[in-house]
């Protein structure tokens, strides 16, 4: 049988198993096994776990339950409210304030917990219904939160960038560093657009007061003094350390990705014991069941992920596909455009976690042989993947939002996001044009040594 059959089949079994509902680990590690035994000797069998631990032994995977025990200690305390409420108090005078503090204080979250779920759900719980409070439309309100939240898996530290760093072999501290400029280009793109739909909403809503209308939500001011101002710092500020304090530690050569990663743990939870008397077990034990939950369900995806990519390699799947791309003889922009045209078709329906797995052994080799950066290729492929976290069917944080708003119709949400989705395409464009926007600080403090 010829690979490109085998390959189909094994294309045409994934989606199969996908669309049947399976849970994606068990869908990719049970086609795998299958086509081991179609098609791979039967000794093969006998060293699937040892496949498996072997492709996991990586001390850079090792940082990712420990960045989720940071995410979680942060994210199930009053983090995210005291961060959003310091934000708001600081930018309310800015018209559109409330919704660019919003893009703000997701951004930081993001960067301390590293999760688009959980900086979702944190400045969400706040945020949304402040938002709609003030008359924001729960869209609008709903796309700022969605869209905001998908900074978790750009800005360091960032699980999908340790991921993609493992399956490129690439440098994770020139990564983390990478999606620094273009993490603070969305989140400026984001509060452009949040500005300007604000002025068009309040422009509405005076109209028709003007008109004798009731006086909208959206035309009340904020005042806030400077004592107010300075009150709600105390409790944001240990946190902004903490980011800072990793880091340095990271970036100076203090510590190892993965030491970075538990002393980041460890201080948080110190922190939410200082700060919010998280201390007692029955407080505790939440937060450890939560990162437990989540690096037990990720190491499987991850797991079964690897050992799918390696029968697709064994198979010659991954190279045949590999060697059809190059073969195509397309130009270097053209075939950036096919595999990120891919990238987002999957985004429908599976993770980043998975599209980066499945898809590096085939999408890399073409991509490093037309002359790409690998590293200003993993952030843009992360914003590409951003993507589909806010669109459906698949869109993660559509559904995150919906369950902490879930008086906003699901559509409104996911016409809420679609500007944020085409602000992104933007952002890629723009990372074309000027790819120092990724590259220069990466370049500054740790240059390649290729």
């Amino acid at each position: 049988m010829s690979t490109a059959i085998i390959g189909t089949l094994y294309a045409g079994a994934t989606l199969g198993a996908m669309l049947a509902g399976i849970p994606i680990a068990f869908a990719l590690g049970a086609v795998a096994l299958v086509f081991m035994l179609a098609f791979m000797p039967g000794a093969s069998l006998d060293t699937v776990a040892q496949n498996v631990y072997e492709e996991m032994a990586s001390i850079t995977l090792l940082s990712i339950p420990l960045f989720i025990l940071k995410g979680a200690a942060i994210g199930r305390s009053k983090a995210g409210q005291d961060l959003y409420s310091a934000m708001h108090a600081w930018m309310h005078k800015i018209p559109g304030g409330l919704g660019i503090a919003n893009v703000f204080a997701c951004a930081l979250f993001a960067a301390m917990a590293g999760s688009s779920p959980a900086t979702c759900s944190a400045i969400g719980s706040a945020g949304i219904p402040e938002m709609r409070r003030r008359g924001y439309s729960g869209g609008f309100a709903a796309g700022i939160i969605a869209a905001g939240g998908t900074l978790g898996i750009l800005l360091p530290p960032s699980i999908t960038m340790i991921l993609y760093a493992v399956a490129a072999e690439q440098s994770l501290g020139r990564l983390f560093l990478a999606g620094i400029g273009p993490g603070l280009l969305l989140v400026l793109l984001f509060a452009a657009y949040a500005a300007w739909r604000f002025r068009r909403e309040f422009a509405m809503a005076r109209a028709a007061y003007v008109t004798g209308g009731p006086e909208h939500p959206i035309l009340a001011e904020d005042r806030y003094s400077m004592a107010q101002r300075f009150s709600t710092l105390p409790r944001v500020l240990p946190f902004v350390v903490l980011l800072t304090g990793v880091m340095v530690a990271l970036y100076g050569g203090y510590a190892t990705p993965s030491e970075t990663a538990g002393l980041g743990g460890l201080l948080a939870l110190a922190l939410i014991a200082a700060i919010y008397g998280v201390w007692r077990a029955k407080d505790v034990s939440p937060i450890l069941i939560a990162t437990l939950r989540e690096s037990t369900m990720l190491m499987l995806i991850i797991g079964m992920s690897l050992l799918y990519a390696y029968v697709m390699s064994y198979l010659h799947i991954s190279q045949a596909a590999a060697a059809a791309i190059v073969a195509m003889h397309l130009s270097p922009w053209l075939l950036l455009l096919t595999i990120l045209l891919l990238v987002v078709g999957l985004g429908f329906f599976l993770p980043p976690v998975s599209i980066i797995l499945m898809t590096a052994p085939i999408i890399l080799p073409p991509l490093r042989e037309a002359g790409f950066d690998l590293v200003w290729f993993g952030v843009v492929m992360t914003i590409t993947m951003e993507m589909g976290l806010i669109h459906p069917p698949v869109g993660l944080n559509i559904f995150v939002i919906k369950n902490i708003a879930p008086d906003i119709p699901l559509s409104e949400i996911i016409w809420g996001t679609l500007p944020f989705v085409i602000l992104m395409a933007v952002a890629i464009l723009v990372l074309c044009v000027a790819p120092g926007i990724a590259l220069w600080l990466p370049d500054l403090l740790l240059p390649s040594t290729k």
